[in-house]
């Protein structure tokens, strides 16, 4: 079997000989024929959509050459800080073994310790983790806090490893990696397929060579100090990134019709507190199915259905309909929250919606982009709106490692109590939404740009500016 892969530059040259163990590297050049197909001798495959790894750096290339960067210091923040591969084997409960790849990329820690989720999914990979990475180093950035990106990730299917396999390939992951983490170095955190347990073993894990440190990792459960409202964190981004949106072009989210694809942590929440907010919606899908109701759908009782049901399908308040047509439905806003490269060229001419909302990573292919900007519709980018790696999460692990430090620095002074009250936390959400949209839109203003470039030109910039003031020499 042939295996093909990118690399991860742009501009490595070109090799066609395939080594021993039938892997082939192509270049980008490459991929950019206008064909649906790629010829390379022996060897004819598709014509790929571009992978996570290659947008980001596209964004980034052409972010920098709008701030006019130079060209060393623009390779500089381009490379990893840090790349880490390990192998995790562990006994599963009925005697055998097995063993699984995991995966850190630290990215940049020019404006403080890098920070960023681990996913357990069978797709992780060097690439897919690498891109992440770099998104959370410019949305750091952009939320103007005080951290740097970093990702992770083992390549696993959760659903298939019972809770004690799980546990015991936490541990094993920290084991190997605990000397590279740190409250000061690289803060971990939940992402798809892992949760707040999932960060008890890795804190219990850790504690064991370096003392009790609840600050290692954020997004734990509340008696280990975790931060309240972080379940609907994510959504509340959304909500509060849409709202700032249509504020600037003089509308409400009351009103608005609504598509969601999507309908896990993020997407329903973001569906929750946008019906409570008077927004309308009227689509909505996941991985069982898609439904349609014009007149609105009750999303409480959708959000018990799915529950009890594992799914939205069967919901009698709506009406089923095909799931690939969710992103072509009648609506004013649209927001793809599940899996990236849904929004393409194959679809762009067929959306309706005026605005898009991406909750998911990397949900619209550039060459969709510029179908979609020739249309007129405005798209709030990942790297400012989304979760998985959304601001708002960034926002709470930054309030849960500052509460868990003061907490660590001043327990003699009897603190260990103290937590922030939800609404605390939610306001201060909006504030910083608030602040991080017009931040955006004066660097739109300034280089005459759309909101994509626009937030990464912001965070590029700042994260610029760290790396020299610290010393960075061409």
């Amino acid at each position: 079997m042939v295996v093909l892969r990118t690399l991860e530059t742009l501009d490595r040259p070109y090799a066609m000989d395939p080594p021993d163990d039938g892997v082939i590297w192509w270049g980008l050049a490459q991929l950019k024929r206008e064909r649906s197909d790629l010829n390379l001798g022996l060897y004819t495959v598709p014509r790929p959509t571009m992978n996570a790894l290659v947008a980001t750096n596209r964004n980034f290339k052409l972010a920098a050459r709008l701030l006019g960067l130079d060209s060393k210091l623009e390779k500089s923040l381009l490379i990893p800080f840090r790349e880490i591969k390990v192998e995790c084997t562990i006994p599963k409960d009925d005697g055998t073994l097995a063993s699984f790849v995991g995966f850190r990329v630290q990215h940049d820690n020019a404006r403080g310790p890098m920070k960023g989720g681990i996913r357990y999914h069978p797709e992780v990979d060097p690439d897919e983790v690498n891109a992440l990475a770099q998104l959370m180093t410019w949305k750091t950035a952009v939320a103007n806090i005080p951290y740097g990106g970093a990702k992770g990730g083992i390549g696993c299917n959760p659903g298939e490893l019972s809770l004690s396999e799980l546990e015991r390939l936490t541990r094993v992951f920290t084991q190997k990696i605990h000397d590279l983490i740190g409250v000061s170095t690289d803060v971990p955190a939940p992402d798809m397929g892992t949760n707040p347990q999932t960060m008890a073993w890795i804190l219990d894990e850790y504690s064991k060579f370096h003392g009790y440190s609840p600050a290692v990792v954020t997004g734990k459960p509340i008696d280990l100090g975790g931060s309240l409202g972080r379940d609907a964190a994510t959504g509340r981004g959304v909500l509060f990134a849409t709202e700032a949106l249509l504020h600037e072009h003089g509308k409400s989210i009351a009103g608005q019709r609504f598509v969601i694809q999507g309908f896990g942590n993020v997407g329903s929440w973001a569906a929750q507190l946008i019906s409570e907010h008077g927004g309308k919606i009227v689509a909505v899908s996941d991985i069982t199915g898609a439904i349609k109701n014009s007149k609105g759908i009750d999303i409480p009782s959708l959000l018990k259905h799915s529950v009890e049901h594992r799914g939205v399908k069967g919901f009698n308040g709506a009406d089923p309909i095909d799931p690939k047509s969710i992103l072509v439905e009648d609506c004013d806003v649209l927001i793809p929250a599940a899996l990236g490269g849904v929004i393409n060229r194959e679809n762009a001419n067929e959306i309706k919606a005026k605005f898009i909302i991406e909750a998911a990573n990397h949900p619209t292919d550039p060459e969709a982009d510029e179908i979609l900007s020739k249309k007129g519709v405005v798209i709030l980018p990942d790297i400012y709106a989304n979760s998985g790696e959304s601001l708002s999460v960034i926002l709470i692990s930054y309030y849960e490692q500052t509460k868990n430090q003061e907490k660590e620095c001043d327990a003699r002074a009897n603190i260990q109590g103290f937590m922030w009250d939800e609404e605390k936390v939610n306001n201060e959400l909006r504030t910083y939404m608030t602040r991080g949209f017009k931040d955006v839109k004066e660097m739109c203003r300034t280089h005459n740009c759309d909101l994509r470039m626009g937030a990464f030109t912001l965070g590029v910039n700042r994260v610029a500016r760290a790396t020299v003031l610290r010393g960075w020499e061409a």
